[in-house]
């Protein structure tokens, strides 16, 4: 690149850098990828799965991601390891999904179509949901997969993947409200929970939150 010749020049660079982030992410599957890898490090096949599109088409997203320094990856032996090359990246993710949802009334829209209503929601909020299971008072269930659990969950949270869970029940408190989690509010395994749990005579919730936009609030994650 030509060094700039005014001012003009200059500004015109500084703000084209900052908009290749923006034209990396502008792709609703390259954001999924972000909020998967959100949860922790994850290889090609994984997220090929996880998204609903070819290995192939997962990987050319990534690609692209990676030219934009916004995903690391790294090999271990046939597999292509991806991982977010900073926390914010996942912090970029919180706050383009808060912004659109004050934004577009579409996308409201959209969230109404999920699973559950709004009683099914923890009226509890995050530092107040943390100090609860601090103190024994709620319990809180992580049903992501294992590997997500062990690469960072909600302090004091049980682990349960939504698969196992009706074999599982007798590892929870029947005597505490159980909140459960997953990735985040466009996450429906949480909601699942929910359902089974209550289905098995827990008094059940589920947390909007997940663990990128619980950090994103300032509190702590246990890895």
């Amino acid at each position: 690149m030509l060094p700039p010749t005014s001012h003009r020049d200059l500004k015109n660079q500084l703000f084209g850098q900052v908009a290749r982030i923006g034209k990396v992410v502008a792709h609703p599957k390259r954001l999924e990828l972000i909020e998967l890898l959100s949860q922790g490090e994850k290889d090609v096949e994984l997220l090929a799965r996880a998204t609903d599109i070819s290995v192939k088409l997962t990987s050319a997203h990534l690609k692209e991601l990676r030219i934009a320094r916004v995903v690391i990856a790294q090999r271990a032996g046939k597999h292509q390891i991806y991982r977010l090359a900073s926390e914010s990246v996942a912090d970029l993710w919180v706050t383009l999904r808060v912004l659109a949802e004050q934004q577009l009334p579409d996308l409201r829209a959209a969230l109404e179509q999920l699973p559950g209503s709004p009683d099914d929601t923890t009226a509890l909020d995050g530092p107040t949901l943390w100090q609860q299971a601090q103190q024994g008072e709620v319990a809180l269930l992580d049903v992501r997969p294992t590997s997500e659990f062990a690469a960072a969950h909600l302090p004091h949270a049980y682990s349960i993947p939504l698969d196992e869970l009706p074999q599982r029940l007798d590892e929870l408190p029947r005597t505490l409200p159980v909140v459960t989690y997953c990735r985040g509010p466009f996450c429906l395994m949480a909601q699942e929970g929910v359902e089974i749990l209550r289905a098995a005579g827990f008094a059940a919730h589920r947390l909007e939150l997940g663990v990128a936009e619980w950090r994103a609030e300032g509190l702590p994650l246990s890895r």
